[in-house]
């Protein structure tokens, strides 16, 4: 094991131990050193671009000016149908208590492993890593706590479920390593408070597109559901993250998913999708991942698939 392997902590995931023999398989025994298998991924990864994601000041939607309004609703139409990603500014949640939502993030990553796994913090919503990857594609090198916000709205999250995601990716002493594996979201719209370490990156024409951070502002995606409706206008698009191995990064996601008998419809006809529920959804996404490895998600769903 590399020396660089010993950034580990006690407070971090056994994600080492969990990924090492897919971390090790591809040791070449070259004189220059230890070679990990990850950089297998780089053979097979395309050309990062350094590109802004189109930001949107959120200040026009108050805009007494009806043209200033549209104006910001057509850019993040555009926005959603070109990249399916984009920035907003003027959101209204301040600096100051970002900063202190990525502080109570430390804290709460940074207490011990065991007492992180074992002591159900947060009603035992603690995940790391991927412990039953059997290939690099599907390593992940991170820690989260998911949270479902119903018992904190109540009775108004019974048909809109909101859920949140606290992430950590802890430092990475492996080359090429995906924090997060390539994936697009199962909801109607993310919205994402990444801190300023970078690392995500998104598909765009073929390419990789890592997303420059930005201090005040939130990253918003379309997801599938979001995607469907609107009859692959908006697109749901691929993105991951990239493990670092300089500094630990952290991110906050909230989820907007409607309850899971609705019946995801689309605003106009035809629709190139059969009718499906949330719950439907997420069952053959789960089912996928467990007997494939990966999700396909909306391609099942189309009425003329052949997936079976």
């Amino acid at each position: 094991m590399p020396a660089s392997a010993e950034v580990a902590t006690t407070n971090d995931p056994p994600l080492v131990d969990s990924y090492c023999a897919l971390l090790l398989g591809g040791e070449l025994g070259s004189s220059s050193g230890f070679v990990p298998a990850a950089q297998a991924l780089s053979a097979e990864s395309l050309t990062v671009l350094q590109r802004d994601l189109p930001t949107i000041d959120l200040k026009r939607l108050t805009s007494g000016d009806p043209r200033e309004r549209d104006v910001c609703a057509d850019a993040m139409a555009s926005a959603a149908s070109e990249w399916g990603f984009f920035q907003v500014t003027n959101h209204g949640v301040g600096r100051e208590l970002l900063e202190e939502m990525r502080r109570e993030q430390a804290v709460l990553f940074h207490q011990p492993f065991d007492t992180k796994e074992k002591a159900g913090l947060v009603d035992g919503s603690y995940r790391w890593g991927n412990p039953t990857a059997t290939s690099l594609r599907q390593l992940s090198w991170s820690e989260a706590f998911h949270v479902p916000l119903a018992s904190i709205c109540g009775e108004d999250c019974v048909h809109a479920r909101l859920s949140s995601l606290s992430l950590r990716y802890p430092l990475c002493p492996f080359a090429d390593t995906l924090g997060m594996v390539p994936h697009t979201d199962s909801d109607f719209l993310t919205i994402v408070c990444q801190d300023q370490v970078g690392g995500l990156e998104i598909m765009n024409d073929s390419h990789w597109v890592a997303v420059k951070p930005h201090p005040d502002a939130l990253v918003v995606n379309v997801g599938d559901l979001f995607q469907a409706w609107s009859n692959n206008r908006y697109k749901s698009v691929e993105h991951k993250v990239v493990a670092n191995s300089k500094a630990e990064r952290f991110s906050v996601a909230y989820f907007l998913c409607p309850s899971h008998d609705s019946l995801i419809g689309t605003y106009g006809k035809p629709s190139p999708y059969r009718p499906f529920t949330f719950g439907e959804y997420r069952r053959k996404v789960q089912d996928d991942v467990r007997q494939t490895g990966k999700k396909i998600g909306l391609p099942n769903f189309l009425k003329c698939s052949t997936i079976s």
